[in-house]
């Protein structure tokens, strides 16, 4: 299944959401790293690293300044018309999404079309190594049966 469909599908799932925000919000992790990790069933260190490099890079030069345009459009601007806001708010989300999209393709064609063999909590626990500073098992463990 390509990736954009399987993180979809993914993300879904009942526990998903919650805990990927966890890992983000509270633990500093990538969520498209770790998705994708447990997709390729990545656990190659080099393969990890250079994964967790392209996405430092895509996430400074996109993903984030539009994750703040986002945010920072969440509140009423006055005098600016809050149907306004929200509209570009929406078209911000939209392009904020395609960002992440291009990303885990991008992603996708680094790890090729041979899988790695890892279990989801092993390619979280990669994953999340290489990212560094790495979250806690615990919190890795959840995410990975969430995904079942």
């Amino acid at each position: 299944m390509p990736i954009w469909e399987w993180v979809l599908e993914a993300y879904g799932r009942p526990g998903v959401p919650e805990a990927c925000l966890r890992l983000q919000d509270e633990f500093g992790q990538n969520t498209n790293l770790l998705l994708w990790a447990v997709w390729a069933e990545a656990k190659d260190p080099a393969l990890l690293a250079e994964a967790a490099e392209l996405t430092r890079a895509w996430e400074a030069a996109a993903v984030n300044p539009l994750r703040q345009a986002r945010r920072a459009l969440k509140a009423p601007l006055p005098p600016v018309e809050d149907a306004a806001r929200e509209a570009l708010r929406e078209d911000v989300k939209a392009a904020e999404l395609r960002a992440e999209r291009v990303l885990l393709e991008t992603l996708s064609e680094l790890s090729g079309e041979s899988a790695g063999g890892a279990h989801a909590l092993e390619a979280l626990k990669a994953a999340s190594a290489a990212w560094n500073p790495a979250a806690p098992d615990q919190e890795l463990a959840a995410l990975a049966a969430a995904l079942g």
